[in-house]
């Protein structure tokens, strides 16, 4: 599994339909998805995958700068839904990449998506990548890779029976090792129940580079909270692990915005800055509204991610869904 600072071929996004989950937020969640499209397509081919109802309604939105492809979705998370494309390792040039199928089964039965359950097999249809039927039950957003061996994974989201019933920490741990090639995992506890991920990842640290972690600092205005928590312990996990190849982590912190700042918002909404994707010469990232936060955070990634632009793009109505602009997003890694 490549690092997603690591060359794309393409994007994927997928357009939450009308008649969703979203009910009459569903225009809303279309602009946030237009916007991010038309934002990433200045840096590499977008694709978005359309429920054939919505094609044209999508075409208008986002224009000839994205590819719209008719695959069927329920939503748009398609970090989670679609497939986790591998590049070959140590394979002769002209080898192919290949597209692991979690099976995603609605975040453990929490929702009802069909058609999403169906996303990674279509999708990799659609580009003739070969598929790998995974053992276990995951999504995209539970895994973050330095593309050199390395994996984060939060252990609430994937030890747990609603996914994985009745496999130990050590068999998914197997799994991951060898669908995802990588050959040490980094656990973190997380927290079940407390959002529909159980907890992903990719909201809680991110790697930028081999051997160094961005690590989310929740707000800490209230005082201690669960998710103060989970910061802790991850801390505590990260600053004695090592990585694949034996080294200590840097961890650099990344504050999140001040709630009081940025709007009244719903439970659901997800403030988290390092749910942002890296794509061919940009980071993306969110645009919360707490100016000193936002700024601070740009700055953060500027810094961490050189030569590249950053852009901060607001994604209000997706973040009320519980996501962010990593979780509306999937890279195809370009085969070396």
């Amino acid at each position: 599994m490549p690092a997603e600072w690591e060359p794309h071929a393409r994007m994927y996004l997928a357009w939450p339909p009308y008649g969703s989950l979203w009910g009459d937020q569903a225009p809303a969640a279309q602009r946030d998805i237009a916007r991010l499209a038309c934002t990433l397509a200045e840096y590499e081919p977008v694709t978005l995958l359309v429920g054939p109802e919505e094609e044209v309604r999508a075409r208008r939105a986002c224009g000839v700068a994205v590819e719209v492809v008719p695959i069927p979705v329920d939503d748009l998370w398609i970090r989670d839904t679609g497939p986790v494309v591998v590049t070959p390792s140590g394979a002769p040039a002209d080898a192919a990449c290949r597209g692991v199928d979690f099976h995603f089964n609605g975040w453990g039965g929490k929702q009802r998506h069909p058609d999403d359950g169906r996303v990674a097999r279509r999708l990799l249809a659609h580009e003739g990548i070969t598929r790998i039927d995974a053992a276990i039950t995951a999504e995209g957003g539970s895994f973050e890779t330095d593309g050199e061996g390395t994996l984060l994974v939060a252990e609430s989201s994937l030890v747990n029976a609603n996914r994985n019933p009745g496999l130990t920490r050590g068999r998914i741990e197997a799994e991951l090792e060898r669908v995802l090639g990588v050959r040490r995992v980094v656990w973190v506890a997380g927290v079940r129940g407390e959002d529909i991920t159980d907890c992903h990842i990719d909201s809680i640290a991110r790697f930028v580079a081999p051997g160094v972690v961005l690590l989310s600092r929740p707000w800490q205005g209230n005082g201690p909270d669960v998710w103060t928590r989970v910061y802790e312990q991850a801390r505590g996990v990260l600053e004695q692990a090592r990585d694949a190849r034996g080294r200590r982590l840097e961890i650099v912190e990344v504050p999140e915005p001040d709630p009081y700042a940025i709007g009244e918002r719903g439970p659901e909404f997800l403030a988290s800055y390092l749910n942002y994707c890296v794509a061919n010469g940009v980071v993306v990232l969110p645009r919360f509204g707490d100016r000193r936060a936002d700024d601070r955070a740009a700055g953060i990634l500027r810094e961490l991610h050189p030569g590249r632009e950053i852009r901060q793009v607001a994604i209000d109505a997706v973040g009320e869904g519980g996501g962010g602009i990593h979780c509306a997003t999937q890279q195809l890694p370009r085969v070396p």
